[in-house]
């Protein structure tokens, strides 16, 4: 998808700096989910949060939800911090609004479709009356693309195909007229006909509602295709992040690395000898048990980069100009520029994102 670039306002609609999250287990356990997490969302710009299963997306996701607590750091809006003491008041889940992985659990099955759109209509007061709802209902159906909207407004859930559910929860929650939506893989289960559909469907929402946009994907050409940044997530550490094409094209951590080579792309060829290490099966292994967690850098027991340093010490930003970041201890010894050639053959192929 082509967006244009514009310069992010200064003052983001949703901030979360330097979040933590852990989850207390019984028996004593603790699961070290999230551990410092910055994301910044402005309004019309699209944010990829891109990591294999596990990594932490989805919880960063429910934090800036605040379906989940924070264990420390701050979840701002507009600029202003949120307690984490108290729940969340009516306007907060007004202005932020969460579109779950599966549709087929997202809706209640005995609700018609009018009713699931008309419900928030009313809470929030944008409808007066059943009447006035119904058309507003009505209008956000179309503007999901479910025309014409009279066929489904008294439907049941199960009637429908999994790419129109997943539209009428779009629909919801645009109903109540947010300025953020979270969106936690939402085409992962959806037939791989209809989702390039979907994301088309995402970027005309950001283009004309100025929506800011938090996309949670495991794919690197769906987040290429649709976002604006890029932000690469490994073991419940940020890892990497930056405009899309600097973090693609050109990845500075050897994580971002990895899970670009591993992108379906025949068109693609590596450039620099060095990367034939993770052929070489020396990243082998398993992402760590959150449990007991590695110390320093996570990535470090499956890099072929890895030193001493990254053993023991999480390494700092490194700002690579451009808005481009990375946290890797490469950098910070002068040896960089391993990991700087950037990578051939990355056009986004539209059928690749469909299937991808």
């Amino acid at each position: 998808m082509s967006t244009e670039q514009t310069a992010p306002q200064e003052t983001p609609v949703l901030q979360a700096v330097e979040v933590t999250k852990h989850f207390e287990m019984p028996g004593g356990a603790r699961v070290h989910a999230v551990e410092h997490a910055n994301v910044t969302l402005h309004p019309g710009r699209i944010v990829a949060l891109v990591g294999e299963s596990g990594s932490g997306k989805t919880t960063v996701a429910r934090l800036l939800a605040r379906m989940y607590a924070t264990t420390s750091g701050t979840i701002e809006l507009n600029g202003e911090p949120v307690t984490t003491r108290r729940a969340p008041g009516r306007d907060y889940h007004r202005q932020v609004q969460l579109i779950f992985q599966d549709p087929f659990a997202s809706l209640h099955p005995g609700h018609t479709i009018g009713y699931t759109l008309q419900r928030p209509l009313l809470i929030h007061r944008h409808a007066r009356t059943k009447a006035q709802a119904r058309s507003l209902a009505a209008e956000l159906l179309e503007q999901v693309g479910l025309s014409p909207a009279q066929d489904y407004l008294s439907k049941l859930p199960h009637s429908l195909s999994g790419g129109q559910r997943q539209r009428v929860v779009i629909a919801r929650a645009l109903a109540v007229r947010p300025s953020v939506l979270l969106g936690d893989e939402p085409i992962s289960m959806l037939d791989v006909s209809i989702r390039l559909d979907m994301l088309n469907l995402l970027g005309k929402l950001r283009d004309e509602r100025g929506l800011a946009l938090l996309y949670i994907t495991h794919d690197i050409a769906s987040a290429r295709y649709l976002c604006d940044e890029v932000q690469v997530m490994y073991a419940g550490q940020m890892v990497e992040g930056g405009p899309k094409e600097e973090v693609i094209n050109t990845p500075r951590h050897p994580y971002t690395r990895m899970l670009v080579e591993a992108s379906p792309d025949p068109a693609r060829r590596i450039v620099v000898d060095r990367a034939t290490a993770f052929d070489e099966g020396e990243t082998a292994g398993e992402p760590p048990n959150l449990t007991d967690p590695p110390a320093g850098c996570r990535f470090h027991p499956r890099c072929p980069f890895a030193m001493d340093e990254c053993r023991t010490s999480f390494p700092p930003r490194t700002d690579l100009g451009d808005g481009h970041w990375a946290h890797c201890w490469l950098h910070d010894k002068g040896r960089g520029a391993e990991l700087a050639a950037p990578l051939k053959g990355m056009e986004v192929d539209p059928a690749s994102v469909a299937t991808g």
